[in-house]
């Protein structure tokens, strides 16, 4: 299959949707034939891997995932790298989740579950994603109406997906799969170092670091995010 037929399938972080990755759906969809995931069915990482594998009818595909969208992303190469010609992983974690990381989310969770979600959201989480850029207001407005439309129940089945998530050190260093390496340099959720990580371990990959964006660059700057992911395509 040519990369100008390969399919490309996105999958969200965590409490998003398509709208994340609406700027890059505008610009590719006329090259490749795009689609979008959801994590909103199965309690493991291991589970949604297998569930967008199962339901994804392209025998090849590329696959772009962001964050817990990156994460399941590096399950579904573990399962089936037969499949996924090329990966792009985007402001996401190689690693399982450390044990503070794992405690931490244990009153996030306590407070979701007794009505919280905008409180958690808007306090403990949003602020910490993006670079101080003027279209900031206006995406996390849009987070928080991504997260209110998924509701407390997926918010708790997601926080315990990555809680339990394997490491995937070892497999992303056996993959030959043709990689992108992308990240907002302001992230503080999925730093830099963590990217720089995964391009050392994987040996057909390149990597991009996008200025003025933190953990969301599909949305804070989605032109040279665009641009990443077309060179990605086009190798």
């Amino acid at each position: 299959m040519s990369s100008a037929s390969l399919p490309l399938l996105f999958i969200p972080g965590m409490m998003c949707d398509a709208r994340l990755f609406r700027p890059q759906i505008e610009a590719l969809a006329d090259r490749y034939p795009v689609y979008v995931a959801n994590l909103i069915e199965g309690d493991t990482i291991e589970d949604l891997a297998a569930r967008i594998l199962s339901e994804t009818s392209a025998s090849e595909f590329a696959l772009a995932g962001l964050s817990m969208g990156g994460i399941v992303a590096m399950e579904m190469l573990r399962q089936a790298p037969e499949r996924i010609k090329k990966i792009a992983l985007l402001d996401t974690n190689p690693r399982a989740e450390l044990e503070d990381v794992k405690q931490k989310r244990e009153p996030q969770i306590t407070k979701v579950q007794a009505g919280g979600l905008r409180e958690v959201m808007r306090d403990e989480m949003k602020p910490n994603y993006l670079a101080d850029t003027p279209q900031r207001d206006q995406i996390l407005d849009l987070c928080m109406d991504m997260a209110l439309k998924f509701g407390p129940e997926i918010f708790v089945k997601q926080s315990r997906a990555l809680q339990s998530r394997p490491d995937q050190q070892d497999m992303l260093a056996a993959s030959d799969c043709s990689a992108l390496i992308l990240c907002g340099r302001e992230d503080l959720l999925c730093p830099i170092e963590r990217h720089e990580l995964m391009h050392d371990l994987m040996k057909n990959s390149q990597l991009e670091i996008i200025d003025q964006a933190g953990h969301l660059p599909t949305l804070e700057q989605p032109i040279k995010t665009n641009q990443a992911l077309l060179r990605w395509m086009e190798r």
